[in-house]
């Protein structure tokens, strides 16, 4: 039986980043074409080829799992746990929570993209959520 996955927060995402993890972006080449996160070491292997290629991640190296809003990165967690990595982590609440601490990012900030998720009534107010609201 699997571990349950480890999930941080972006402020250990970064402090791990800038520590010498690896920032595994699982989103599609065109998701991060668009929207990247500024990180040292990032690698982009799509959530659908992560089956093929998990071999080209080391094993003695701590690794973050990031996505748009956490569920596919913590699919891909739990797919790299599963093959004997130890060192993994997801990002709970991915770019979306990234930006929202207002953690650099390349590309086209989407602070409206929460609010495209729906999680909110009516703008989008990225600075002044809260914690424990879970997004706006």
């Amino acid at each position: 039986m699997l571990q349950e996955a480890k999930e941080v927060c972006p402020t250990t995402a970064r402090r791990l980043a800038n520590a010498g993890a690896l920032l595994v972006d699982v989103r599609e080449p065109r998701e991060v074409k668009a929207l990247a996160f500024d990180v040292p070491d990032l690698v982009n292997i799509p959530l659908l080829a992560l089956e093929t290629r998990w071999s080209e991640l080391p094993q003695d190296r701590d690794i973050v799992l990031v996505c748009e809003g956490g569920g596919r990165s913590l699919k891909a967690t739990y797919f790299l746990q599963f093959h004997g990595f130890t060192r993994v982590s997801n990002l709970s609440g991915g770019v979306l929570k990234w930006m929202q601490k207002g953690f650099p990012v390349i590309g086209q900030r989407l602070e409206a993209a929460a609010c495209a998720t729906g999680c909110c009534d009516t703008e989008c107010a990225p600075s002044s959520a809260g914690a424990g609201t879970g997004c706006c």
